[in-house]
């Protein structure tokens, strides 16, 4: 028990961390929340785990193609946000990251690599 504790508390703190710095500093809070941090954590906890280094490299690269539909979003987030709410935004942002997605996993499809 006092290990998922610890790992939502290191978890929460790093999400709490990043907010922080976000607020002082729009670009040094941009690039703390570009780093890996999640993906870091996760490898980290899965390997203290036990999970073998199959299960740790196929977290890596899944995560890449993972990455790859979302990065649209964040150039029209803000292109967006001076025109509508942030709820309708971020709505619309979630839409298109969904679609980006799907088109990501068809294409890759052809080239052997499984998303969906």
């Amino acid at each position: 028990m006092w290990w998922i504790i610890t790992k939502y508390a290191l978890t929460a703190a790093i999400v709490v961390l990043i907010s922080e710095v976000a607020k002082r500093s729009d670009r040094l809070g941009a690039l703390v929340a570009a780093l890996p941090t999640v993906t870091i954590l996760a490898l980290i906890w899965m390997r203290l785990e036990g999970q073998g280094q199959q299960k740790l490299a196929n977290h890596a690269y899944y995560t890449f193609w993972y990455v790859l539909p979302t990065l649209p979003m964040f150039l029209i987030f803000p292109w967006l946000l001076n025109r509508y709410s942030f709820w309708v935004s971020l709505g619309i942002c979630a839409l298109i990251t969904l679609c980006c997605f799907f088109i990501v996993a068809s294409i890759v499809k052809e080239f052997g690599i499984k998303l969906l």
